[in-house]
This record gives structure tokens, C-alpha cells and sequence, in this order.
């Protein structure tokens, strides 16, 4: 009899990429994926805990599996991720949901299928979380990836920041860079596979190689890559400001593949907070960088990651994120509101924010990031785009890709064309959202 599982995947890119691990080691197991959790024969949670809604919305949706639990003995349900990694967090899940099978840690996600095996082998519960890895599970690629033609690819693991408001050292360790030649190995398979668009991921990719005596360096890494010269897209995250400079650059600019959308999270624009944050940068700092990343890259765009409501955060600190949000000029941003996380230095800070302040401030900054977002989608209207076809919406009957920024666009198609690049003559722009016509390869056009 075919055994089904079904995935709850909650958090970042690094996760997303973690859950076609799992659903790898699952498919080796003889599992097949299935659409609804009444289906499946193993449920698996792959969480988050950076911010306390995803913690909530985890805690939440594995309670509301009891009922099915006590219907169906034979279900498997496990729990992973970031937040089973917290002190206390395996625990903590023991005692609220008795009925959970398996509860493993970050560092154990290889091991999956062993627990399973031990489960079955009459194990009552299997919780096993390490402090740390001895390898990064180099031998083989065991993803089972779901996102052609885009992947992802681990380059390190870890952070060394230690930024005052984030568990991310805590729950994934110490920085570990992945050898050079096993970063390029899997790259290259992936390209030779078909895959058109590669995504380097590690929690600060700019310090790829610190932990290997700077042997290696991220930018020399890109350029390595780059050495394969069919048509592909490069792109990578997360820079920390405080890395970035001027050989990295260099090299977006050097090198066609590596796309001209750069991902730098400022957090916040003001030198008081930041420094409460522990980010070793200010805004005058980060502002100059980006200004380096104009002037070698004029053409590119610039992403990042805005906190509202950090401790003792006054209107004019805020105000000063606000102005930085303007200069710096970002086409989008991820906006969120603080939130203590325990163990985290901020969590024990003095001068925590109204709840209702917090929603006042994100509003606002939500709202100018927004009118940034609309004015830059207007000037792609009339001019030529290209897209990476990534998808098709049934219920729009459309195609849809994304463009070197980032931009979604969505256009008719009577083939399929799927993992194709194509030329869109934009129409209309919506926010992000972005509505074309696809032009023969030849056409001259005024181009984004």
C-alpha cells in the first residue's frame, strides 16, 4: 500500500530548500508527496522561530492535529526546524503535544529517516537534537526539488553576528563554509539538469570562507561559477552590510549571470538603534555601500529587511529609518515588527514598545515602502522586460516569471513555456505584479 507525507514548511529560504531534504529522505523511504494532511501517513514541520507569529502559527497548527492523531494511531507526526533548536523548545513540545512522534533539531535533519525507522521499530518517541554537525552532508544531494527552473543551494551554514534581537546563532550554530568544489559540483549538476536560475543561500553569505582562513572568498566563489557561460541566473542571500564591499561589487558587475538585485538588510536608520542591535554599521555606513553598488552596477535594484519597534525605538529614531528608506531608494523591502525572542540580549532590554506604537510605525513604513514599490513598476510600462518563465495560474490562465529584479509578470502563451526565457512587453504594472506581452527574440524595444 502507497504511503503519502505532506510538508509544513514555515520561515526563509533556507528552510524552503531543508524541505526538499525531508522531502528527499522521504521519497528514499518509499513515501510520495500528497495534497491534504488527511492523507498522508507522516506529517512533517519544518519551523521557524525568528519571529513569535511563525512560533504561534507552528505551536497552532500542530495542536489542531490531535483529533487526527486520535483518529489514525498510525500517523507519523514530526517536528523540526529552528524551533525545536531552542533551549527548552523539545521539551516545552513533549509536554504540550504528547502525541507528536518524532521531534528532531537542526542539526539532525539527515537523520530523519533513521528516526522513522526507529519509530517503527517500536521507539514510543524519538527526540534527538545536537548542539552541532560534524559534516554539512556533502556526500550527496538527497533534495527532492519542486521549484524548476529554480533551485537552491546551501554555500554555508550558521551565523557569527550575534545581532541582538536574533536566534539565528542559537538554533543554526557557528558559521561553516561548504568546501568550494562541492558548491561548483552541485551548481553544475543543477545547470546540466536544465535548472536556469540558482540561488546561493547561508545566513550571511558574505563571510563565506572566514572559517577556512579566508582560502576561499564569496566573491571568488561567484566568479567561479560564472565560468560556465550558457544563459543562467545567479542570485544570492543574505549579505550583512558590515561585508559588504567593494571586490563583491565588482564582481555583480564583472559577471552577466549574477543578477543586478541585490538583497542587503539594514534593519533599521538610526545609529543609536543600530548599535543596540549590534549590527557594526550606521546608516551613514550603509548608505555609502549602496552608493558603491550604484556607481559600479547602475542598473541594479536593492531589497531589504526594515524592523519597526525595537526597545527604547523613539518617533525620531524612526523617522530616521523612514528618511533612509527614501535615500537608499529600495524597490522593496521586507517590513516587520520587532518581537523578543528569550535568550536574545534585546529580549532582556528595557524599554519595550507599545504593541499599538509598533502597528502605528508599521503601517507607515509599509506604506512608503509601498509607493516606492508602484512608482518603480510604472517605469517599467511600455519598455521590455525579460522573464524567466516559472509557472502557470490556472485560475488567472496565465504564465508567470520573475524578471532580474525580482518583478513577477504575468502573460498569454499558446505553448508552454516553462523554464524558458522570454521578452515581455509590459502593459500594465501592479505594485509588484507586472502584465505583458510576450515579443519575438529580435525586437527592438526600450528595455528595463
Amino acid at each position: 500500500m502507497a504511503k503519502h507525507y505532506f510538508i509544513v514548511t514555515y520561515g526563509c529560504q533556507m528552510n524552503v530548500h531543508e524541505s526538499e531534504k525531508i522531502a528527499g529522505i522521504l521519497r528514499a523511504k518509499g513515501y510520495s508527496s500528497c495534497d491534504a494532511q488527511e492523507e498522508a501517513d507522516i506529517i512533517v514541520f519544518n519551523t521557524c522561530c525568528i519571529r513569535e507569529n511563525a512560533e504561534n502559527h507552528a505551536y497552532g497548527n500542530i495542536g489542531a492535529l490531535k483529533k487526527l492523531k486520535r483518529a489514525r494511531r498510525d500517523l507519523i507526526i514530526a517536528v523540526g526546524g529552528c524551533m525545536t533548536q531552542q533551549a527548552g523548545a523539545a521539551e516545552k513540545l513533549r509536554k504540550k503535544f504528547p502525541f507528536v512522534d518524532i521531534i528532531f533539531g537542526t542539526h539532525n535533519l539527515e537523520e530523519l529517516g533513521k528516526f522513522i525507522d526507529e519509530k517503527a521499530g517500536g521507539r514510543k518517541k524519538v527526540v534527538e537534537i545536537s548542539d552541532e554537525r560534524d559534516d554539512l552532508g556533502d556526500d550527496e544531494d538527497i533534495s527532492y526539488r519542486t521549484s524548476y527552473p529554480n533551485a537552491w543551494v546551501n554555500i554555508m551554514y550558521g551565523c557569527n553576528n550575534f545581532c541582538s534581537y536574533c536566534i539565528v546563532p542559537y538554533v543554526r550554530g557557528r558559521e561553516r563554509s561548504r568546501r568550494p568544489e562541492k558548491i561548483i559540483a552541485e551548481v553544475n549538476s543543477l545547470l546540466d539538469a536544465g535548472y536556469k536560475e540558482i540561488t546561493l543561500l547561508g545566513q550571511n553569505v558574505n563571510s563565506y570562507g572566514n572559517d577556512m582562513g579566508k582560502a576561499f572568498t564569496f566573491p571568488a566563489l561567484l566568479s567561479d561559477i560564472c565560468k560556465r557561460k550558457e544563459k543562467f541566473r545567479l542570485r544570492f542571500m543574505t549579505s550583512n552590510p558590515k561585508d559588504f564591499g567593494e571586490e563583491l561589487v565588482r564582481t555583480i558587475a564583472e559577471n552577466e549571470q549574477v543578477c543586478n538585485l541585490v538583497h542587503l538588510p539594514v534593519q533599521a536608520g538610526s545609529d543609536r538603534i543600530l548599535r543596540l542591535m549590534n549590527r557594526k554599521y550606521t546608516a551613514g555606513e550603509y548608505l555609502k555601500k549602496v552608493e558603491l553598488l550604484k556607481k559600479h552596477v547602475p542598473d541594479c535594484q536593492l531589497t531589504s529587511d526594515i524592523m519597526v519597534g525595537f526597545p527604547t525605538e523613539t518617533e525620531e529614531d524612526f523617522q530616521a529609518t523612514l528618511r533612509l528608506v527614501k535615500e537608499a531608494g529600495f524597490s522593496t523591502a521586507f517590513t516587520f515588527v520587532y518581537s523578543p525572542r528569550s535568550g536574545t540580549k534585546a529580549a532582556a532590554m528595557e524599554g519595550q514598545i507599545p504593541e499599538e506604537v509598533k502597528k502605528d510605525r508599521i503601517m507607515r513604513l509599509v506604506e512608503l515602502v509601498n509607493s516606492q514599490t508602484r512608482e518603480i513598476s510604472k517605469g517599467y510600462l511600455g519598455k521590455t522586460t525579460e522573464i524567466l518563465c516559472e509557472d502557470y495560474d490556472k485560475k488567472k490562465g496565465l504564465y508567470l516569471g520573475r524578471d532580474e529584479y525580482g518583478r513577477m509578470g504575468y502573460f498569454k502563451s499558446e505553448s508552454n513555456l516553462i523554464g524558458q526565457f522570454v521578452n515581455l512587453k509590459i502593459t500594465d504594472a501592479s505594485g509588484v505584479s507586472l502584465y505583458g506581452e510576450v515579443q519575438k527574440p529580435n525586437t527592438k524595444e526600450e528595455r528595463i
